[in-house]
């Protein structure tokens, strides 16, 4: 009787460990994954800081195909506004 006892703690134990196990398993993943998105989001914001999707030389491209002269004041009135809205929008993510 006292054997049987014992075997039942054993597999009472043994399914709470794999238990445990699967749960440490799933939080490790989750948090791996959160942590991930924002270390890849980060960088990818100072990737973008760095090197603008749309550069001078792309917009001055742009302005002759909508049939705009593209004078070097409207370019830099162009590019001022997009770091001005790439900035804030960076700023409003933190």
């Amino acid at each position: 009787m006292n054997l049987v006892k014992c075997k039942r703690i054993k597999k009472v134990g043994e399914i709470m460990a794999t238990w445990l196990a699967i749960l440490f398993i799933v939080l490790a993943l989750i948090i791996g994954l959160i942590v991930g998105f924002f270390l890849a989001r980060k960088y990818m914001m100072d990737y973008f800081k760095k090197n603008p999707p749309i550069n001078e030389e792309m917009l001055r491209m742009m302005m002759m195909q909508m049939g705009q002269k593209p004078s070097h004041k409207k370019i830099n009135q162009m590019m001022t506004m997009m770091n001005k809205n790439m900035d804030s929008k960076m700023k409003k993510g933190k």
